[in-house]
């Protein structure tokens, strides 16, 4: 998972005007009247929420995914063993259409890492490398560490004052529901090592962005721009980093400079191919019609992917299971799309956005599920007068599993829906409780043993709701046509 609203934003950045002036020129907008919902569509969805609830078979999805194949940095044996999984899985279930699209993309990887303080008295640092991080080279670097609150910080010191040291920046993550402080906290990990570099640092590392106390450092992308030194980036534990910061505070007990050795053996590789998996669960009356369930396959390389984001492939793959074993036949087409290489820059959501650009009128509704296991807590999409009815008729269909009706005056957010929702996709939110999300978020303890039963078989039953019903649903969810 790259970061709510910042995926977002990232995505369209890298996507460009060029691909996306296409995408607008053409999606052609079919309106046929405020969406409604006929009561069929809610008897049913009755039943899929029993159903879910009494065992979705969201678990044995990410045990099967974590298990046989584990990890899934692109580029991999296992990123490969990820897409032939994903394919046999769907086409065992009765998925139709099941391909593969292919997302070329930069290569990259790690290898060792490690680090330490030197003085003034010598101890280990948890480590790891950020995303498209250049290397230290083997023998590392040593250099005395500058500390710095915030990326704003960073920003107001002085060029070329870092001259051969590290910067680290210590700002904390804020506990959330909604998962919003991840956003300030991802801003220093995007950023940091060009501010950084601009300073004249040797390298940057920061306190992970993370919410917990735990000695697991978070990875995660990272950024550099064209004309600046590229320079090695890293983020320490949590502890570690409480511990940098009382190093470093001034006062009485300060022993002097910290000093540091750091070895990030990584770096960029020769650009990849990875793939985006598709199948469908085709509708009877309107199978041209496409309700869109996304969730990304790959996953970082320190644990295996369980919450992140394993828990969405499950849930895309379990809700597209229990509406073909409904009685009531869908009527339009739900399209699962498990995107490839999100953690990186979600380069499979912009490679499905220009290959689908000339069907994007098509699409009726398009949600995600990219922030661990849940539960949902929370529906909302940006309201229209073809929307309202339907969207309060969601809703309230939604009661049952205690999912609050959120604002109505503000896009869905999404990452990997970015590209087609600009292009004019209607975006419904389910917003997945993400109060411990973070604690384990991109560590190596995002494994299996993370996955409640209970919860994501809620979050499942939330979200094959929410597509079922768009699936029997008449008419159109975008605004109306400018006349």
């Amino acid at each position: 998972m790259f970061g709510l609203k910042s995926k977002t934003a990232m995505a369209l950045g890298i996507l460009g005007g060029g691909i996306l002036g296409g995408l607008l020129a053409t999606a052609a907008r079919a309106d046929s009247g405020a969406a409604t919902i006929p009561a069929s569509a809610l008897t049913s969805v009755k039943e899929l929420q029993k159903r879910a609830l009494a065992g979705s078979g969201a678990y044995e999805v990410v045990e099967s995914l974590t298990t046989q194949v584990g990890p899934r940095l692109p580029g991999t044996p296992n990123d490969a063993a990820a897409v032939a999984w994903a394919v046999k899985t769907m086409k065992d279930m009765g998925l139709q259409d099941v391909h593969t699209e292919a997302v070329p993309m930069p290569g990259w990887r790690r290898g060792l890492e490690r680090a330490s303080i030197i003085a003034p008295l010598p101890q280990p640092v948890a480590v790891t490398a950020l995303g498209a991080s250049v290397g230290t080279g083997p023998e590392g670097i040593e250099a005395e560490v500058v500390r710095f609150a915030n990326l704003a910080d960073l920003k107001a010191t002085p060029d070329g004052s870092l001259a051969g040291k590290i910067a680290y920046i210590a700002l904390p993550m804020a506990r959330t529901q909604d998962g919003s402080g991840y956003g300030e906290a991802v801003a220093m990990r995007l950023g940091g090592a060009v501010v950084a570099a601009r300073k004249g640092a040797v390298a940057v590392l920061i306190r992970s962005v993370g919410t917990d106390a735990h000695r697991t450092p978070h990875t995660g992308m990272m950024r550099y721009e064209d004309g600046v030194p590229k320079i090695p980036a890293g983020a320490v534990s949590t502890i570690d980093a409480g511990q940098l910061d009382r190093l470093l505070a001034p006062g009485p007990d300060n022993k002097g400079p910290v000093k540091m050795k750091l070895v990030l053996d990584v770096g960029p590789q020769d650009p990849i191919t990875t793939y985006s998996v598709v199948g469908d669960l085709k509708g009877t009356e309107k199978p041209d019609e496409i309700v869109l369930m996304g969730a990304h396959l790959d996953s970082w390389d320190l644990g295996t992917g369980a919450i992140d984001d394993g828990a969405g492939v499950a849930i895309a793959l379990a809700s597209a299971k229990l509406i073909k074993g409904l009685p009531e036949k869908p009527k339009r087409t739900l399209r699962v799309v498990l995107f490839a290489a999100e953690e990186e820059g979600t380069y499979g959501a912009i490679a499905y956005g220009k290959a689908h650009a000339a069907e994007a009128g098509r699409y009726v509704l398009g949600t995600e599920a990219d922030l661990g296991i849940g539960p949902v807590w929370q529906f909302k999409m940006k309201g229209n007068a073809n929307a309202a009815a339907a969207q309060a008729v969601i809703a309230n269909a939604l009661q049952p599993l205690r999912v609050v009706h959120g604002r109505d005056d503000e896009e869905g957010e999404s990452s990997d829906l970015g590209p087609m929702a600009k292009a004019g996709m209607p975006v419904a939110e389910l917003s997945l409780d993400a109060t411990t999300y973070f604690d384990i978020h991109h560590t190596a303890e995002d494994t299996l043993e993370r996955i409640d039963r209970p919860t994501i078989d809620q979050s499942t039953a939330a979200y094959a709701s929410v597509l079922w019903l768009a699936m029997q649903a008449s008419g159109t969810f975008r605004e109306p046509a400018a006349h």
